[in-house]
């Protein structure tokens, strides 16, 4: 199984993996039943996870049933036992949306529920992170996951979620972490194989390291990294198979209330402004 799964992820489009992925599941699934491993997203169990890598599959981690992998079943921990995301009304921004999470979220009531992607054929809207054609100040929530490896400029993506959110607003922005690195990032390097070595995967432009906290602040957000997986059991993190080394924090940020708001004015001649 291995092997068929990196040859797949090798060999096809992140579209089309996605178009064809529950077909797949819903053929292999009975190989997989039992009840060593359980998934908090769907509630189902099973023998155990099915591999998953790009072109290197590694062992027990995606679910049979909902394709959840270790960060979507944390993050599904955490928005429940740590937000009110399933309670408030919330205006929500989901960009390239998890399968697992799909239809789900858009199944909730209290949220007014859209996606966004380049090119996903599930999403919504076709949007650029770093260049997102929506108002000022419009959504309680964005979610925004293994998105920002991805991204030429970073710098723009973060100060357009920042700019979408209202005052108060929050972001989950979990990314892949190296947590023996800072940040790096290298635009001269553009080989598949070199950015394999050096970033973790071939269409990753840069390696988020165990500074990401410090990068979320500085490009203005206040950031949570909350522990819910450390408050957990050994015995419930391993069932449930929740996160990979170095992803064991979810990264939620918050956009300031008090953001100092430019205004510019004209006085005959010259342009002037003022902060409040």
């Amino acid at each position: 199984m291995k092997k068929i799964i990196s040859l797949l992820t090798k060999i096809f489009p992140r579209q089309i993996l996605i178009k064809f992925s529950y077909l797949f599941s819903i053929f292999i699934r009975p190989f997989y039943w039992g009840n060593n491993v359980e998934c908090p997203v769907c509630g189902k169990h099973f023998r155990k996870f099915l591999p998953y890598g790009y072109g290197n599959a590694m062992d027990n981690r995606l679910c049979p049933n909902c394709l959840s992998l270790e960060r979507h079943r944390l993050l599904w921990l955490y928005l429940k036992e740590k937000t009110r995301f399933f309670t408030d009304n919330l205006k929500v921004l989901h960009f390239a949306p998890e399968q697992p999470f799909l239809k789900k979220f858009k199944s909730l009531k209290n949220l007014d529920y859209t996606t966004a992607d380049l090119d996903s054929p599930i999403a919504d809207l076709h949007l650029d992170v770093t260049n997102i054609n929506l108002p000022d100040n419009t959504y309680d929530v964005v979610i925004c996951n293994h998105v920002l490896e991805h991204v030429d400029n970073v710098d723009k993506a973060f100060s357009e979620i920042k700019r979408i959110l209202k005052p108060g607003g929050w972001a989950i922005l979990m990314v892949p972490i190296n947590p023996n690195v800072d940040t790096f990032e290298d635009p001269s390097i553009t080989d598949p194989k070199e950015r394999q070595r050096l970033f973790g995967q071939y269409d990753h432009v840069r390696q988020f390291g165990r500074d990401y906290a410090d990068v979320l602040k500085n490009a203005g957000f206040e950031v949570d990294a909350d522990r819910l997986f450390f408050e957990l059991t050994e015995n419930q993190r391993q069932r449930m198979r929740l996160a990979r080394p170095g992803e064991e924090l979810v990264y939620r940020v918050i956009k300031p209330e008090n953001l100092k708001i430019f205004l510019r004015f004209s006085d005959s001649n010259k342009t002037q402004g003022v902060f409040l």
